[in-house]
């Protein structure tokens, strides 16, 4: 690659520091950038958990610092609390009161990381040729005529490629992953080899500091659990709380485990039931952004994955009315989860993404 003038998004952790020294060493002008959400008051040092979003943001800034220092290189941080308020928290909390689950992640990265980051640098005259991060995926440029395509990660047990399923084409242009081709092990002894202030930082555990349930505060509506009957059984204390496949936290004694199967949030309630019923080959999605072709129309066989940590399996996309696509899967899969994203794969090829749909609604035997 040509040398470039390349923005590295710093969070002060091993991956995005080695994926600076990478484009450093390689020849490129590499400039630090950070970007700041937290709009609350800071904790003291080492007394929070860290995430992206949460109290300790000012750590994560200081690291983020002393790692473009001993990499000499320029460090920037830019305020974003505001269109990260806007842009995924609003999003994200109103997801969760209307009884879906969604992933803050892939919204953060089209929206913020991907967009307003080199924006902002723009409209401080710092003019970058390519944003890069220490996300493990790949960008193929040229394997495809016309289209920028995304790939996983060498490293299986790490790989993000289902995080950056909804960056544009435009967006993956620009984009530059240079972790894609090694594993977490290789990049920790590589940060180690080059004395880099980060070698031995643990993982940041949690989008929000404390568990993303902790921006809502005291807004929550209790209501009714209900079997698959339709039978009160238990009292949930918002639905927000609550997320298909979960077992602990139901405050419920019964013969054997049940799991939340579903949430009607009209009726505000938590359906529960036995694991069985959190099977189902079937759904529909939307929201959808295609990466490898530019849209569906056809029925096309994928591998799909609906949450980060499945391994994904054999299903057929078909288009749906309305622009959404309906998935079949080949056999049941646990927990398809509305709100989430489903990411569509051809081998390690990202074919596109989108969101699952709540199930229409259905009749409910029973009282509440």
């Amino acid at each position: 690659m040509a040398r470039k003038v390349v923005a590295v998004g710093l969070s002060g952790g091993v991956d995005s520091a080695m994926a600076a020294a990478l484009l450093k060493e390689a020849g490129h002008e590499v400039i630090g950038v950070t970007m700041t959400t937290w709009d609350g008051p800071p904790s003291e040092a080492g007394g929070a958990r860290r995430g992206c979003y949460g109290p300790a943001q000012a750590e994560n800034v200081r690291d983020a610092a002393r790692v473009a220092a001993a990499l000499g290189i320029s460090f920037h941080a830019i305020d974003l609390a505001r269109e990260f308020g806007e842009e995924v928290l609003a999003p994200c909390t109103r997801d969760y009161l209307r009884g879906v689950t969604p992933n803050p992640c892939l919204r953060c990265n089209r929206s913020i990381k991907f967009a307003r980051i080199p924006a902002a640098l723009a409209a401080r005259g710092i003019a970058v040729d390519c944003f890069a991060t220490g996300h493990y995926a790949v960008v193929d440029h040229a394997r495809a005529a016309g289209r920028h395509l995304l790939l996983r990660g060498k490293d299986r047990a790490k790989e993000q490629s289902y995080f950056l399923a909804m960056l544009a084409q435009e967006q993956l242009a620009r984009a530059i992953f240079p972790l894609g081709a090694y594993t977490k092990a290789e990049v920790r002894a590589m940060a180690a080899a080059r004395n880099l202030p980060a070698a031995g930082r643990p993982e940041s555990q949690d989008f929000v500091a404390g568990g993303y349930h902790a921006i809502f505060g005291g807004a929550s509506t209790p209501g009714p659990i209900l079997d698959e009957r339709g039978l009160r059984i238990g009292t949930h204390r918002g639905i927000q709380y609550y997320t298909i496949g979960q077992r602990r936290g139901l405050g419920i004694a019964r013969g054997a485990p049940v799991y939340v199967t579903g949430i009607d949030r009209a009726a505000n309630a938590v359906i529960v039931g036995p694991e069985e019923k959190l099977y189902a080959d079937e759904f529909e999605a939307d929201e959808l952004n295609w990466i490898a072709i530019e849209g569906l129309a056809a029925p096309l066989r994928v591998h799909a994955r609906i949450r980060y940590r499945h391994e994904g399996a054999a299903a057929t996309l078909s288009p749906a009315p309305g622009g959404a696509v309906a998935v079949k899967f080949d056999a049941p899969q646990r927990a398809i989860t509305p709100g989430q994203a489903v990411v569509f794969y051809d081998g390690d090829v990202v074919v596109g993404g989108g969101i699952i749909r709540p199930p229409a609604p259905q009749g409910r035997a029973g009282g509440v």
